[in-house]
């Protein structure tokens, strides 16, 4: 009776925590991978090679800037080196029916 009673009591533990879900609870509440993923993972390759001394710390995705002929992806990236921790402005601007970067530009800030 009493091996029962904690085996209930773990069976019920484990489905509030959500330990035993079925796998379609699981994949109903994994978020979609945003449009800006990729191009968020290319500032960050570009940003280490630049900076290849100084460990990424944080992340901000600002926003996408849609012109004519070409879109720009814009990130936030602080860094943190021996020295100090700064923060780069990271844009890339590529064209959007082919994904080709035409150019990614770097800027240090303070804040």
């Amino acid at each position: 009776m009493k091996k029962l009673l904690i085996s209930l009591i773990i069976t019920f533990v484990f489905i509030d925590i959500g330990i035993w879900q079925s796998p379609h609870e699981a994949a109903a509440q994994q978020k979609p991978i945003p449009p800006y993923a990729k191009w968020g993972t290319y500032a960050m390759k570009k940003t280490q090679e630049r900076y290849p001394h100084a460990k990424i710390i944080d992340y901000l995705h600002i926003g996408r800037v849609t012109g004519p002929r070409s879109s720009t992806e814009k990130f936030k990236l602080w860094l943190k080196d021996d020295k100090k921790e700064f923060g780069v402005f990271v844009d890339i601007e590529f064209n959007p029916a082919t994904s080709q970067v035409i150019r990614t530009t770097f800027k240090e800030t303070t804040r």
